[in-house]
């Protein structure tokens, strides 16, 4: 028997794979994107080493298809924007499908690094570096010290540079 054999997974695969991918296409009404999803799920497991613990497999499995299931809406959120926005520019520039994917996941992490911040950092954040704001007119914007959207400010770009650094 080899090791793949006795592979914690191997059993919990088996087991749910077929009842996980049922429950995420009721879900989501695709067959491709639910069996997709349901390999998604059984993949996060084995890249963490975290398995259900005894008799809770279809509870603890749900959970993880769940966040994944949250991750794809919001990716296809942020694409669907993405297209939107090149469709608006005079010369829209064609990308290559690589490049196209590689400003996708940018958007996602930027997404995903602005959801963590405390709403105010954020508000305060994107309205300095999109908007352009005057930090005088961001304070009035959120009710605010001009001290307070600085700090704010400061603490979305720290926030930023210590993504960049785990990258």
């Amino acid at each position: 028997m080899s090791s793949a054999d006795t592979h914690p997974l191997n059993s919990l695969y088996r087991e749910n794979q077929s009842w996980l991918r049922g429950w995420l296409y009721s879900r989501l009404g695709c067959s491709e994107t639910a069996a997709d999803l349901a390999q998604d799920t059984f993949l996060r497991l084995l890249k963490t080493g975290n398995y259900p613990p005894s008799g809770e497999s279809r509870r603890y499995l749900t959970r993880v298809a769940k966040g994944l299931m949250i991750d794809a809406f919001r990716r296809q959120r942020i694409e669907e924007a993405y297209l939107e926005t090149l469709s608006q520019l005079p010369e829209a520039v064609a990308t290559s499908p690589e490049t196209h994917h590689a400003i996708i996941e940018t958007l996602v992490e930027i997404e995903w690094l602005l959801d963590g911040l405390p709403v105010k950092v954020r508000k305060a954040l994107l309205l300095r570096q999109l908007d352009g704001l005057p930090y005088a007119a961001i304070a009035r914007e959120l009710a605010v010290s001009v001290s307070s959207v600085e700090k704010y400010v400061a603490r979305g770009l720290a926030a930023c540079c210590l993504a960049l650094e785990q990258d």
